[in-house]
């Protein structure tokens, strides 16, 4: 933890201003030991033990001097590099004042080496004992970090004391003094040096680091406190204890002149603009500046091991959710750590990481720092670093400047990158800048060993954050959705600053929609709505999700239209371009979805609107409109986050939701209305049934499901405007698509849309599944017969469609769609197979309903008659092996000992009169797994009897029928007083026919079972 450079108890003595000839002195009078100036580690070694007061009193009066050597310091850097020093000195000298005040059964001053002893350590202990001189004085210790909380550090440190304690230990054993010692004297001195003085350490430690921290704030900056409980409740805003807290810290600093003054200015002015661009506000709303409407968000702040974990939000759980930004980023900054690896700030779209940095650079002192805001988005990608920030400080200020005049402009103070957008490079160009991290931190590197420590911080979104590569010791923070107590906050600050304009916007009208209002640019975006449209609330009651979705994204493409027709169209012809204007974004969304990401590149939208609406679409009304350029399509609309580096000169864009959810919502959308048009058509002349055509619906729903939980839901809403007329005409309408699907599709009309790479039959799975999943929705359930009306098996023919749609899936959407419904078994009133499929809702996942063996090989319900038997139990054991997905294999996994041991029991089944019939195995494992106390003895008694109805049909001399015998009979021995009488005699008459006379090798594994169960039958007279 901390910095990566060494900072050795010499050189922070240096640091702190004790003389040079002390310092040699005192190493001459440790033997070394503070250089390892001597050859071995006996010289260094015992000088350090014998030396121990020079050290305890160096180190204390260097300590003593702190104040006065940071008065002294004209840079930040320097400033921080003494608080190090300090930091190190009081590590060191904690654990030679616990040394010095242990409990020993002998004097540290009688330790000594003979000549012999000096020649052993030499040659072989000497390595101990130069490890131990090494890790306490001439290593960096342990340093303490913001993102850690006490007990880390606590922890480090005793874990560096051990170590320590643990090679002195070491080294004593080898001593004339340890062979003096009787054995109570040996077992106390290695208590003593145990986790006594490890604990007495760590004391020493605690009292001189807030010794420390009255005498500089930033050793509270890096520790991280337990805040009281109502502090913790207070929302903050735009970063105001930042200035606060480090204004102490640079009161001895020289603010910045010249470059760095006008580019300190040029950020300053951030905090009286606007939260978002004036013009996207309704004429007449305030819309209030950043210094009264920035809150300061939760977050959670963690160092990554390896390259995994910030992308996955299961990682991020392992870590507390903070509530102290300002003091965790005032800790940040004046940490040594910060200046050999960038901090990675990361958040989802909207959630204010570009707004972050513009508030950081305003709120830092200038006497101490110089920020350097870089917008990538709008640097040349191929430039190296320093080139982006020479151009970023020209766009800020008009002045041209190079990096090395820059900072020395700045006087004492340290700069800090903030490189906003890391995603939007990563985003557009997708190569080349998966090691910006690393590039940076090697810049940082080569800065510092100019003399020029530079400290940056980098933003991304989330979701990218797995293409980066991560330099060694990057601490990564995510910024967290708003809480309630903030969202209610920034209301009252939105009230207030329009209370003569609009209607307060109350918390309960948003509560709803907590899930968009927790993202800091969507609540602005809902109290835009509310602001133009007439409230979150209808009629005193909350929109449901549904209707706001529709009424937000009309509401905005309903102004945007207006900007371009100066409202001097009718309303009918306003509608038009409105739906018009959504179908556009719906095309983005299906882009989206359709290569199974959160975003689309300009050029391929451009690629995606050529193939489904051709380059000269003639312009009309209706879907077939013309799009034009996606920036033109796209820029203007607040809800779509548009990305943007600048490669080779030419500008590259991605765009994407600010929320997942409004992708989805406009794909269902969208896609209900194509499927909705198929009822509008046709035939020309009714002699018959002709094609319907279905191919844009094809084009745009067979690459992806429509099943996520949010989708399905999103379905079911729309679907439920429907009349109930028109929903089941549709659903027949969509029945008769997925008939003739396979035999008339033999060409495609858009054949150049090609989002993903797709197998024919993958597509023709996805799509078949989307129409499925939409007959249920228009009904709530189905049968197999209805959905393959004109098949004899339909219920067959079901499961073969869903091993279709099963592999035209990954695991994650099958089990989406899997999910997304329940089937029935039962038997029709003609008493044939049928099989029911219905929507499962938001109910509870429950068990699924039992097979009854007869449905499945086409008996009638209920049938009695003879056990049967299929002989090719291993083929299907086999066959499960070949699937190999990981469900199957799951499955397979736990059945293996079942096939191995019970074998042809899985395919023998036992029918009963007016029951379902079950296998062997069935009913084996059943009496093993079952809670048979729950059970009534009449069905405990039938388990017993169906197992003894199909031994009759396994071989007598296979392991797998003692097998079954051992288990049938290890359970009967459990269930004996609940068996009944005729039960206990179909047992005993199956041993009596197989006695010891019938099985005469004593190997035989169902001779070996009677026996265990039996003695008595095998004692011999």
């Amino acid at each position: 933890m901390g910095s990566r450079g060494v900072l050795s108890f010499a050189d922070a003595l240096t640091l702190l201003g004790v003389d040079s000839a002390r310092i040699t002195a005192l190493d001459r009078a440790v033997g070394g030991a503070l250089n390892l100036a001597t050859g071995g580690a006996s010289g260094t070694l015992l000088g350090m033990v014998s030396g121990r007061g020079r050290i305890i009193g160096a180190g204390r009066d260097a300590v003593h001097g702190v104040a006065e050597r940071l008065g002294r310091a004209g840079r930040r850097a320097e400033r921080t590099e003494v608080l190090r020093a300090a930091h190190t000195v009081i590590v060191v000298v904690a654990w030679f004042e616990a040394l010095d005040e242990a409990r020993l059964p002998f004097s540290l001053d009688d330790v000594e080496l003979t000549r012999g002893e000096q020649l052993r350590l030499v040659g072989t202990e000497g390595v101990a004992g130069d490890d131990l001189v090494r890790e306490l004085l001439s290593a960096d210790v342990v340093f303490p970090a913001p993102h850690h909380p006490p007990e880390v550090l606590t922890v480090a440190l005793q874990s560096f004391y051990a170590s320590v304690c643990a090679q002195f230990r070491h080294f004593l054993t080898g001593l004339r003094v340890w062979e003096r010692l009787q054995e109570q004297g040996q077992f106390e001195t290695l208590a003593a040096l145990n986790d006594a003085l490890i604990d007495d350490a760590v004391r020493r430690y605690s009292s001189a680091y807030i010794q420390l921290a009255l005498a500089a704030p930033e050793f509270n900056f890096w520790i991280t406190q337990n805040e009281h409980q109502a502090t913790r409740a207070e929302v903050r805003r735009a970063l105001d204890g930042v200035r606060t807290l480090l204004a102490e810290s640079a009161a001895h600093l020289t603010p910045a002149g010249d470059v760095a003054a006008a580019l300190a200015q040029a950020h300053a002015a951030t905090l009286g603009r606007p939260v978002l661009d004036a013009t996207t506000a309704p004429e007449g709303i305030r819309v209030p500046s950043l210094r009264e409407m920035y809150l300061d968000p939760d977050f959670r702040v963690a160092e990554p091991q390896g390259q995994s974990g910030p992308a996955d939000e299961s990682w991020w759980q392992r870590f507390e959710v903070r509530q102290d930004l300002t003091r965790y980023l005032a800790g940040a900054l004046t940490s040594p750590a910060l200046a050999h690896a960038p901090l990675l700030v990361l958040g989802q779209p909207g959630a204010g990481k570009s707004v972050l940095t513009r508030v950081l650079a305003a709120r830092l002192p200038e006497a101490g720092f110089l920020p350097v805001r870089v917008p990538l988005r709008d640097i040349r990608a191929e430039e190296e670093l320093q080139d982006q920030i020479e151009l970023a400080v020209r766009v800020a200020t008009g002045e041209r400047t190079t990096w090395p005049e820059l900072v020395r402009s700045a006087g004492g103070s340290t700069p800090v990158l903030l490189l906003d957008g890391f995603d939007e490079l990563l985003q557009t160009t997708g190569v080349h800048h998966n090691d910006f991290l690393i590039r940076v931190a090697r810049f940082q590197q080569r800065e510092a060993e100019q003399g020029r420590p530079v400290l940056a911080l980098v933003t991304s979104r989330t979701s990218v954050a797995d293409r980066a590569r991560y330099p060694e010791g990057l601490v990564a923070l995510r910024l967290e959705p708003f809480r309630p107590a903030q969202i209610q906050h920034w209301l009252r600050l939105w009230n207030e600053a329009n209370a003569q304009i609009l209607t307060p916007l109350t918390w309960d009208a948003v509560a709803q929609h907590a899930e968009l209002a927790s993202q800091p640019l969507l609540l602005t975006m809902l109290a835009l709505y509310d602001a133009t449209e007439g409230g979150l609330n209808r009629d005193g009651a909350p929109l449901a999700v549904t209707e706001l979705y529709e009424e937000l994204l009309s509401s905005f493409a309903r102004r945007e239209v207006g900007k371009s027709t100066r409202d001097a169209v009718p309303d009918a012809e306003t509608e038009e371009r409105v739906e018009r204007e959504l179908q556009r974004l719906s095309l983005v969304a299906f882009a989206l979805l359709n290569r199974h990401r959160q975003w689309v590149s300009s050029a391929e939208l451009d690629e995606d609107l050529t193939a489904l609406l051709g380059k000269h679409a003639v312009a009309s009304t209706g879907f077939r409109a013309p799009l034009g350029a996606a920036e033109i399509a796209l820029g203007r609309f607040f809800f779509v986050q548009r990305s943007q580096s600048v490669r080779s000169g030419q500008v590259l864009s991605t765009y994407e939701f600010l929320h997942a959810t409004f992708g989805e919502y406009l794909a269902v959308r969208l896609a209900v209305r194509l499927l909705r048009d198929l009822l509008k058509q046709r035939p020309g002349l009714s002699l018959g049934e002709s094609r319907i055509d279905d191919d844009l619906a094809y084009a745009l729903l067979s690459y992806a499901p429509l099943a996520s939980r949010q989708m399905l839901r999103f379905l079911r809403e729309l679907a439920g405007r429907i009349p109930e007329d028109e929903r089941d005409r549709l659903a027949r309408q969509l029945i008769r698509v997925l008939r003739e699907h396979h035999r008339t599709r033999t060409s495609e009309e858009y054949a150049a849309y090609r989002p993903d790479d797709l197998r024919t039959a993958a597509r023709h799975g996805l799509y078949e599944s989307n129409l499925v999943l939409m007959v249920l929705v228009l009904r709530g359930r189905t049968t197999a017969a209805e959905l393959f009306p004109d098949v004899q098996a339909a219920v067959h023919l079901w499961g073969r469609h869903c091993l279709l749609w099963r592999s035209a899936m990954d695991e994650a959407q099958w089990t989406d769609f899997a999910l997304s419904f329940t089937t029935r078994r039962y038997w029709g009133e003609d008493g044939t197979r049928a099989l029911e499929i219905s929507l499962r809702g938001d109910q509870a996942l429950d068990h699924p309903r039992p097979i009854d063996a007869n449905w499945l090989f086409g008996f009638g319900e209920g049938a009695g008659g003879q056990t049967w038997q299929r002989s090719y139990w291993d083929e299907i054991w086999h066959k499960e092996s070949v699937a190999a997905t990981t469900t199957d294999s799951i499955v397979r996994h736990t059945m293996d000992p079942v096939f191995a041991n019970l074998g042809a029991a899985v395919t023998t089944f036992t029918p009963r009169s007016g029951e379902p019939a079950t296998s062997v195995a069935h009913s084996l494992l059943r009496l093993l797994l079952d809670d048979v106390t729950a059970m009534s003895d009449v069905e405990l008694n039938d388990l017993y009897r169906r197992v003894h109805a199909g031994m009759a049909f396994l071989p007598v001399g296979s392991p797998q029928f003692a097998r079954i015998c051992d288990v049938l009979l290890t359970a009967r021995e459990r269930d004996r007083a609940r068996i009944r009488l005729e039960t206990n005699e179909v047992l005993d008459t199956l041993v009596r026919s197989l006695g010891p006379g019938d099985i005469t090798n004593p190997m035989d594994p169902l001779r070996r079972v009677l026996q265990r169960h039996y003695p008595a039958l095998f004692d011999t007279p």
